[in-house]
């Protein structure tokens, strides 16, 4: 796709100010992007989107404005499955980074070595991006994702799923008895108009409860009409928390790529957590306890900032 097809996005709030929270030892923002430089790392010309730059540089100060020791870095669209920048960013800092990465769909055209070299590199799951699929007739490509599944379950690897929930009804029934762990972002990316009554965000509870989703506390300014405090956002929060917390993880969504409203300040974002997530006991859960188990993070944390 030509460059004036791919429009430009907003920058992240560049200004340096740190939350109200403090986040405990070891906490994790289980969702970031590294975007560019794109004289190194050259953006694919399919994107739908421009990213300013928003280098590993960048990101890195971010975390130390907010208080964070760790990250896992998810592959961007804008690279499709390039994770060149991705890789270099992970092998920056093994005890700091893992990694989300994203293959060819169909899973016979990459090696048994090949997905080595990624667990090598700190990768702990492959990201399938639903939501921006040309044709959505034929629903969900279960076969597909079943396939991919089978080849990264010897290495104790999750898939994530950028999927709108509410658009599949028996979610649950469909990925019961799925081969490996399933993440699924932006709290199942469905918007808040539709509540949490929706069969498809229901579903997505009940597999929370039988520990066979995680779900990311991620990106709610995608999912509501108004900016902050995101009120309408919520009661999806408050469900997710009450399904099974254990099965929570959070992430910052830096640097919030084709948000159209009002950009959200980081440091906003993680009292925003504070303020939906007030005891401190389950903070430590979902920030340091779920990513560890999730990623593989040692428990130990003195080595990770």
């Amino acid at each position: 796709m030509p460059d004036s097809f791919a429009p430009l996005c907003q920058a992240p709030d560049p200004e340096i100010r740190a939350p109200r929270i403090t986040f405990p030892a070891g906490a994790v923002d289980c969702h970031a992007h590294v975007c560019g430089p794109a004289q190194i790392f050259p953006y694919a010309d399919e994107r739908i989107y421009t990213p300013p730059d928003a280098p590993l540089t960048q990101y890195n100060s971010l975390l130390d404005m907010l208080g964070i020791d760790r990250a896992v870095l998810v592959q961007p669209s804008v690279y499709g499955t390039d994770n060149r920048a991705l890789l270099t960013a992970l092998k920056s800092n093994p005890q700091k980074f893992r990694g989300v990465a994203v293959i060819d769909s169909d899973s016979t055209n990459i090696s048994d070595l090949e997905l080595e070299q990624l667990h090598q590199a700190g990768v702990r799951g492959l990201r399938c991006n639903i939501v921006d699929v040309a044709d959505k007739s034929a629903g969900l490509p279960i076969k597909g994702l079943t396939a991919l599944a089978q080849r990264i379950s010897p290495f104790g690897w999750h898939l994530e799923l950028l999927m709108h929930v509410n658009e599949c009804p028996e979610l649950d029934k469909t990925f019961k008895n799925f081969p490996v762990a399933l993440v699924f972002g932006h709290f199942g990316y469905s918007h808040a108009k539709h509540g949490v009554s929706n069969k498809g965000f229901q579903g997505l509870l009940n597999l929370m409860k039988d520990q066979k989703a995680w779900v990311k506390m991620t990106g709610p300014y995608r999912i509501c009409d108004g900016n902050l405090p995101y009120a309408d956002m919520r009661p999806l929060n408050d469900a997710v928390i009450a399904a099974n917390p254990k099965q929570l993880i959070w992430g910052s969504d830096w640097p919030h790529v084709m948000v159209k409203k009002h950009m959200p300040h980081d440091a906003d974002l993680c009292d925003l957590l504070g303020s939906w997530v007030s005891d401190p006991s389950l903070r430590k859960s979902i920030l340091v306890d779920n990513p560890c188990i999730l990623y593989g993070f040692p428990a130990h944390t003195s080595a990770a900032s």
